[in-house]
């Protein structure tokens, strides 16, 4: 506790701190995990840009719906985050009611999904029609929910199972908006050379039980952002986000353990570069 300042969370990459009783700051940290594993050496500058491209979606989509963002200047903040290492990683945001799920469009056929469809198998409750190569554009994005894990895996669940919990009105109110959202900045990333083929949604209710996006939004580390000029269906795309720190620990494991605390520093560098080439790209 720093006078008014309280950490409340400290994730896999954000710390959330409660600086009022309606308020909250966030901070975006230069961790990366994989495989749900907090790596021990940081990717430079990683946190800046997930919070500089949230910050740029949030903005574009807030006529579809209002987001949690109050401010990301730090004049705005309490002093205790006034200083150098908070800048550029940092807002000021509404405390919500969050809700206890994820909301993930899915417009491509990959990751989990591709899993279950190879096998026949149904995926959050749909049976998925259609004949499908790996990384292959599906006839309509697909709305499909899973849980949030504090720790482990997130699991996916159906759409009915979440109407039970949180009700059908509210459901079919973010699924409208997660669909419209998904749709309006795939358009806009398509024409900068960028496939999203997935993302995932956050959604807090406030004190009028009015319903907000919040978290972040479509940015490396929730999405998949593919090259459009590299993409070809068939074969495992081009990534704007982690994968290349995947790979090494699923290629360099000794004795079949991943090597989490050895992933190379050339590897990190290039991960940096990636992430800031993705923010190039989206805002130029």
């Amino acid at each position: 506790m720093e006078g008014n300042v309280k950490k409340i969370i400290s994730g896999k990459v954000r710390e959330v701190y409660e600086v009022s009783d309606d308020k909250l700051v966030i901070v975006t940290t230069d961790r990366i995990s994989a495989f749900d594993v907090i790596l021990p050496k940081p990717v430079a500058n990683k946190g800046k840009v997930l919070n500089a491209v949230s910050l740029y979606w949030f903005n574009f989509t807030k006529g579809i719906i209002p987001n949690h963002i109050i401010s990301s200047d730090l004049k705005d903040m309490p002093e205790f985050f006034q200083k150098d290492e908070f800048e550029g990683r940092t807002v000021l945001v509404k405390k919500l009611k969050m809700l206890a799920f994820e909301f993930i469009v899915r417009g491509y056929m990959f990751g989990n999904m591709w899993e279950a469809y190879s096998k026949g198998d149904k995926f959050c409750g749909q049976k998925i029609e259609g004949d499908y190569k790996l990384a292959e554009k599906l006839a309509v994005p697909l709305f499909t929910p899973s849980t949030k894990a504090r720790v482990g895996h997130d699991e996916y669940i159906s759409v009915q199972h979440v109407k039970d919990v949180i009700g059908a009105e509210l459901v079919g109110r973010i699924e409208k908006v997660c669909l419209k959202i998904y749709n309006t900045c795939y358009n806009y990333a398509y024409n900068k050379n960028i496939i999203i083929a997935d993302t995932k949604f956050e959604f807090g209710l406030d004190a009028h039980n009015s319903l907000f996006i919040a978290d972040e939004l479509l940015t490396p580390d929730s999405s998949r952002f593919w090259s459009l000029p590299d993409y070809k269906a068939g074969v495992s795309p081009k990534s704007y986000d982690k994968q290349l720190v995947r790979d090494w620990l699923t290629e360099n494991k000794i004795n079949g353990e991943m090597q989490f605390d050895n992933v190379s520093d050339d590897v990190l560098r290039k991960t940096s570069e990636i992430y800031a080439e993705c923010l190039r790209k989206i805002t130029e």
